[in-house]
């Protein structure tokens, strides 16, 4: 008996040293971009031929008496092999015996899909995905609602601190680059922001209905709620089982689109058990280069037919400026039984001005989780209820900048570390006065505006301009800011021209009752040179950017205007606003148009250029989104056509004012995606003048007399060229994307990109104006359409070194005079920065 135990005590000794002896290795297999885990990747010893594959998680171990003399070949479809030898290096991270590894996968070329069999497996899979989409997208369910975490995160790539700690502007903010870490592949990055937002989303399919209310946000130096809105469900709803998939502004075609089969090649791998479901495994590739499509792979489903996981990756073809690598993941799990439904997705993104492994990159990640996902209650359609429109974004005040208490119980995942440190890091830059001048400086560069305690200075564009009547034109603007009122905004300008010796002034006023809905009333006296057509889009001209090449022989107009101006704006949550205005306005036509005098009444007036108008606006963009500032907006569309209709009524007798008329014009404007097929903007404009009026008081046609292209001006034609008292017209611009030069290499490489232009006016002017501004003897001569067509066409190439664009425009119809050659074709060029 005694000896039993001696026994059981040496077996548990030669087991310890047994164990102790054992060597292992373990770790996971991952993508080097998204950082997100690949199952099932192929692991096998290149002289043993053993192996197998890392599990559903991406995770793999390996148990071994002594430590190999081989090399671990890892592979995964789309990506290069990766090839791990058991050399001195590797064995020297080993602790304990215990080599613990993360295997970063770099993408690679797909193979080629071959076809020899008589049945196509991947196509048959892609038939059966799209047939059960109806059953597994989750915009089947009548409605749905859930909690929403969204985690923005932003690194620079490629940042070595030895280069960058004495860069002067760098110096006072070197603790910064404390952060500086390195990837496992030895690539250094350096955190420099961090967002979060926890909201809940609401959708009901019929009628369409959507609602978000914000319930935290989180954004260190960025205090504004348009900026925070678009972190919420409603703008950044990605879904895979959509025919198209947005990427920065293009349309994607899905893998999964109802034609996919046009865009793409698909092939089955194989299949695995993950939690006692049977998982299929199949990648697809662009079928076509240049095209807007994705290569990457998915996990489906067996009995449904529905996606578990799918990873989407940009190629290296596709037409998307300042994007090295891009990938989109999102995963579903099972609410039930039968019941799939998005939890997780994830964007991953590196931007970079010039391309190139080794080049300074800023890499986005953002990631989504879904929880407490609720289907087809009537608790969402109590929630939606409370809707006055279709779509409504509710943020409450107490949702900027929550307290941690609020994170620490809301937030989905725990922030690692470095993003715990990265906060600290932004609230101490924050507070610098050396950062918080550095910004200034930036913000001012870009946007031409610079804050002085309570005022405003700038836009520095505007400072110097030159011109054949003033000579050299200096003009100081100053302005109040956001510090010296948010509800009070007051500007004004003084310019001086060294060869007119004139003194040119404006001043405003805007008083903000609203900012959503928008409500306000603006004031503003002028005296100086019209430099803007005030047509449709266009902005003025009196700027150091509009010293381009002008067309040979076509003189400057010059007009001055003393300007008395009263708006009263008011807007609805609907879209629609109502702008009420008083205008007055004196003219005094001073070169290259025709004189006042043969203007003048007979009556001894001595402004015979006097009028006064008061005019109402309707305007209806429904669900426009804007980005907001503290007192002026910039719209990001809408997704419907957006109608403007104005009536003005010119007063004799007030003010002064010699003219009785009344106006009406009307426009309906809107951007389209129409995937895959590209991008369309259309305006379609008219309007008619009652009564004999003066030049400057009829529809002048907007024409460009620069070489640098206007959207809204008819190229072929000058400024103050016809003249009209009814116009109607239309305005088509359709840019296609890659086109026809997707079919050759070079072109394919550099990214051209093809659109189309037609542009066409019609247009008459009545017999009592043509005698009013077109006397015998008249210096200038107006034209007028006369009822006939005007038509331009243009097409060109677009994206040319990523920010330029050059217009071949021909003018179709009138043909102009032989005198007027130039205006039967030109080559006009711009400047953008676009995706």
């Amino acid at each position: 008996m005694p000896i039993r135990p001696l026994k059981l005590l040496l077996l548990i000794l030669l087991t310890q040293n047994a164990i102790a002896q054992t060597r292992i290795l373990k770790g996971t297999v991952k993508d080097a971009h998204s950082d997100e885990r690949i199952p099932f990747a192929s692991m096998q010893f290149k002289s043993q031929k053993t192996g197998k594959l890392s599990d559903s998680a991406g995770s793999f171990i390996f148990r071994f008496n002594e430590w190999p003399t081989d090399t671990l070949i890892i592979s995964y479809v789309g990506y290069r092999d990766f090839k791990l030898p058991f050399d001195s290096f590797l064995l020297q991270r080993a602790k304990d015996n215990v080599l613990d590894i993360s295997i970063l996968m770099e993408r690679g070329k797909f193979d080629a899909v071959v076809v020899k069999k008589k049945i196509d497996r991947g196509l048959l899979m892609w038939k059966r995905i799209v047939k059960h989409k109806a059953k597994n997208d989750r915009y089947r369910f009548r409605n749905f609602s859930y909690e929403l975490y969204n985690k923005l995160e932003v690194d620079i790539k490629n940042i070595k601190k030895e280069k960058w700690e004495n860069l002067p502007f760098i110096k006072k903010f070197n603790f910064v680059l404390n952060n500086i870490d390195t990837t496992e592949e030895g690539v250094p990055y350096l955190p420099v922001y961090i967002t979060e937002a926890i909201s809940n989303y609401y959708y009901q399919k019929s009628p369409l209905r959507r609602r978000e209310v914000f319930k935290g946000t989180k954004s260190l130096g960025v205090n504004n709620e348009s900026v925070s809105k678009l972190l919420g469900g409603i703008d950044q709803n990605v879904n895979f089982y959509a025919n198209f998939i947005p990427v920065f502004d293009k349309q994607f075609v899905s893998p999964i689109s109802d034609n996919g089969d046009a865009f793409y090649n698909y092939k089955v791998l194989d299949t695995q058990m993950v939690n006692g479901r049977r998982l299929i495994h199949f990648f697809f590739i662009p079928k076509h280069k240049g095209q807007n499509t994705f290569e990457g792979d998915c996990w489906v489903h067996d009995t449904t037919f529905a996606i578990q996981k799918m990873n989407l990756r940009l190629g290296k073809e596709a037409n998307v400026n300042y994007v090295n690598k891009l990938s989109l993941i999102q995963e579903f799990s099972l609410l039930n039984d039968t019941t799939w439904f998005l939890t997780r997705d994830k964007f991953v993104v590196d931007l970079s001005l010039l391309s190139g492994e080794k080049m300074l990159a800023a890499i986005g990640r953002k990631t989504t989780t879904y929880k407490d996902v609720v289907v087809n209650d009537t608790s969402v359609t109590n929630e939606l209820a409370k809707n006055k429109l279709i779509e409504e974004t509710i943020f409450p005040p107490q949702a900027n900048n929550a307290p941690d208490s609020f994170w620490a119980q809301n937030r989905h995942e725990e922030l690692t570390v470095t993003e715990k440190k990265l906060y600290q890091t932004i609230d101490t830059l924050l507070k610098l006065p050396a950062f918080q001048r550095a910004v200034k400086t930036v913000n001012f560069l870009a946007t031409g505006y610079l804050d002085v305690g309570n005022f405003e200075i700038g836009p520095w564009y505007n400072w110097v301009f030159s011109n054949v009547l003033e000579g050299w034109r200096f003009r100081w603007d100053l302005g109040t800011n956001k510090y010296f009122s948010k509800k009070l905004r007051l500007h004004g300008y003084l310019a001086y021209g060294t060869k007119d010796q004139q003194f040119k002034y404006e001043a405003d006023a805007m008083w903000l009752f609203n900012k959503n809905p928008r409500a306000y009333i603006f004031a503003k006296y002028s005296k100086d040179i019209d430099y803007g057509q005030n047509y449709l889009d266009e902005v003025s001209q009196d700027n150091i950017f509009a010293l381009a090449v002008r067309k040979n022989g076509v003189p400057i107009k010059f007009l001055k205007t003393e300007l008395m101006q009263l708006d009263l704006f008011k807007e609805w949550h609907s879209g629609f606003s109502v702008t009420l205005s008083g205008v007055r306005k004196l003219y005094n036509p001073l070169l290259n148009l025709p004189e006042k005098e043969i203007f003048l009444d007979g009556n001894g007036g001595t402004k015979p250029l006097n009028t006064f108008e008061a005019s109402v606006q309707l305007r209806f963009a429904y669900l426009e989104k804007f980005l907001e500032g503290t007192f002026y907006r910039y719209s990001m569309g809408s997704p419907y056509p957006i109608t403007t209709i104005k009536y003005t009524r010119g007063m004799k007798g007030v003010f002064d004012s010699h003219y009785e008329y009344s106006k009406l014009s009307g426009s309906i404007s809107d951007y389209l995606k129409i995937s895959p097929y590209g991008t369309v903007y259309y305006n379609v404009f008219g309007g008619k003048t009652f009564g004999t009026l003066p030049f400057m008081m009829l529809d002048v046609a907007p024409g460009n007399e620069i070489y640098y292209y206007n959207k809204y001006a008819y190229s072929l034609m000058n400024r103050w060229q016809y003249l009209h008292d009814q116009y109607a017209g239309f305005n088509f611009e359709h840019n296609i994307g890659a086109g026809i030069f997707r079919f050759t290499p070079l072109t394919r490489r550099l990214k051209f990109r093809q659109f189309y232009t037609v542009k066409g006016l019609w247009g008459s002017l009545s017999e009592e104006n043509k005698g009013l501004n077109m006397p015998a003897g008249s210096t200038y001569i107006f034209e007028s359409l006369d009822g006939k067509t005007y038509l331009e066409l243009g097409t060109g190439v677009d994206n040319i070194f990523k920010v330029l664009r050059f217009d071949f425009v021909w003018r179709v119809l009138p043909q102009p005079l032989p005198e007027a050659a130039s205006q039967r074709w030109g080559v006009f060029g711009s400047f953008r920065l676009q995706f």
